[in-house]
């Protein structure tokens, strides 16, 4: 599936835009993100942005949020997206995880989404290293007191709780247990328009066995779990 996520970040921004913008219908993120460390008046700093799905949650209080990611493509729409909301305390920049533009201590809040997770599929032999760097780089630019995040999937079409591959497993496990990272879990759930956007985008990003055996019901609402980990430096 490497080859799958790269083809869409750099080629189906848009559409991957079209389907995120489905996730978490009730709004949980934003109240766990809250609860963790409230953003009212901070500098933010994230990690592997995307089309902007967590800059848009923070953005409605965070005093700055300088987002970076590695696929100009998903930037490009990210901005787009951003630029209508009418908010203007963001930017968008291209960089590595592991090497992000930002001086040292000068961050309240450092997050990554759904970014970090990748690199059991891109470093398999290498990814306890890779993982190092990135922790170490949201590590470098906090603040004192300030708190990492990191969110990432435990599990889509479930109702509860559990990595969907073994990887994931062992990378959670690895955060939790040498990292010293806190975490909880909350219900993202999709809710499409239509059964339609529900095969297609389920289709298009999660295969088609995860469209076939959820959307087959006819479902527009297909549960997700989701966990987050934190850590204050």
């Amino acid at each position: 599936m490497t080859d799958h996520f790269l083809n869409i970040y750099q080629h189906d921004a848009e559409r991957y835009e079209r389907l995120i913008a489905r996730e978490d219908h009730r709004g949980n993120i934003f109240q766990a993100l809250m609860d963790i460390r409230p953003f009212s008046g901070s500098d933010v700093v994230e990690f592997g942005a995307g089309t902007g799905r967590l800059t848009r949650i923070m953005s409605v209080l965070a005093k700055q949020i300088d987002a970076f990611d590695l696929h100009l493509p998903m930037l490009q729409e990210a901005y787009r997206v951003l630029s209508e909301s009418g908010m203007e305390n963001w930017s968008f920049t291209a960089a590595d995880n592991r090497a992000i533009p930002v001086r040292s201590n000068s961050a309240d809040i450092a997050i990554e989404g759904w970014s970090f997770g990748h690199v059991m599929g891109w470093y398999p032999d290498s990814w306890q290293q890779e993982t190092d760097k990135m922790l170490s780089e949201m590590q470098r630019l906090l603040k004192p007191n300030g708190t990492m995040i990191l969110i990432e999937t435990m599990g889509t079409g479930r109702r509860d709780p559990k990595p969907p591959t073994e990887q994931l497993a062992t990378l959670y496990k690895y955060w939790q247990e040498q990292h010293g990272l806190q975490h909880t879990w909350i219900r993202t759930d999709y809710q499409f328009a239509s059964v339609e956007e529900a095969d297609e985008l389920m289709r298009f990003f999660f295969g088609d066995e995860m469209a076939d055996t959820h959307v087959a019901d006819k479902n527009i609402i297909i549960p997700e779990c989701t966990g987050i980990w934190w850590k204050q430096r």
